[in-house]
């Protein structure tokens, strides 16, 4: 993280609070359990003997000062001196909140002009009603709360990671329908915006209730009913959309409603798979040397993973191919 170490021993910087809830000690006393970031990483924290009342809150931007430590082997931040931030600070919001390398509005440009191209008018009008009235999210929000792609602009940059590689698959195989797929590519996670709390700074903050009780695919599916009928359309074009969206986490156990029935909807959730684990090894391989194993992952079945240090870790993606 993009602390300065000070003549006293400490470090300081800025940082975003990711987490920040009060808690008690066995003793009864007060201490903030914190998730600190910036656009390096984050690391857990603690604020012992906490007096503020309330005074910090997930996304305050704060300074603070104090001491790497270790705890059961990792890295954890005891807080020495923590003030929000005032006028006058000198730090810069870009190296605070990690983002992509592109931009969610030049992305969201993107994906708008090929679908202006399609030949399948039901296709078109229905992608570009609802990206169109989403817009102002869909450009800021991450794509997860904690994993892949959880970083501002991170929905747009996994939406068509997920889209150039779709282009590409079709030209490796004909008969998948270009126009169908990069449709569900487009509209697969964009209920996302709905999902998830975003705060401020465009992270997200956790689930809203409607999120927790619905979830994305399903008001995704609900998305295309509404535009449809909106539009007059009431053709087989919005029930494979709809089965696009709802099967894209490929099995129930992942949250899917129904297992992927027809080429395009299988390709889809294979490749919304594949993009999610690359940025997965990715994210968790850049935090080593080359030559070493990581933590044990939870998300990719509790595995230590290997940076052979043979090839780039940072997560990129070529856009330029399909323009």
């Amino acid at each position: 993280m993009n602390f300065t170490e000070i003549p006293n021993g400490m470090v300081e910087g800025y940082v975003i609070l990711k987490k920040c809830e009060e808690k008690k000690t066995r003793n009864g006393s007060t201490y903030l359990d914190l998730i600190i970031a910036d656009s390096e990483g984050e690391m857990p924290a603690k604020l012992w003997d906490y007096k503020g009342n309330g005074l910090f809150e997930q996304e305050m931007i704060v300074k603070i000062r104090g001491n790497v430590e270790q705890y059961n082997g990792k890295d954890q931040f005891r807080i020495a001196q923590i003030r929000p931030t005032r006028d006058g600070d000198n730090y810069n919001l870009s190296e605070l909140v990690p983002a992509t390398e592109i931009g969610g509005d030049r992305l969201f440009d993107m994906l708008h002009r090929r679908v202006e191209t399609f030949e399948n008018g039901e296709l078109k009008a229905i992608v570009l009603k609802i990206i169109d009235e989403k817009r102002e999210k869909l450009v800021k929000y991450p794509a997860a709360l904690k994993l892949h792609h959880a970083v501002v602009g991170g929905l747009m940059y996994h939406t068509m990671s997920i889209v150039r590689m779709a282009e590409e698959s079709c030209k490796v195989y004909p008969n998948i329908n270009r126009e169908l797929l990069v449709s569900g590519a487009i509209l697969h996670d964009v209920a996302k915006t709905w999902e998830l709390e975003a705060g401020s700074a465009g992270l997200a903050k956790g689930y809203t209730t409607e999120g927790e009780l619905i979830g994305h695919l399903v008001k995704g599916a609900m998305y295309i009913e509404e535009a449809a009928r909106e539009l007059g359309i009431r053709s087989e074009t919005v029930t494979l959309l709809e089965h696009m969206v709802i099967s894209h986490h490929g099995v129930p156990e992942f949250g899917a409603a129904v297992r992927p029935m027809f080429l395009e909807a299988v390709v889809l959730s294979m490749l919304d798979n594949m993009d999610a684990t690359i940025w997965e090894i990715n994210h968790a391989t850049d935090k080593v040397e080359a030559g070493k194993f990581t933590d044990r992952q939870w998300a990719l079945d509790n595995r230590k993973l290997y940076n052979h240090g043979l090839s780039s870790t940072k997560h990129s993606v070529n856009f330029e191919g399909g323009e």
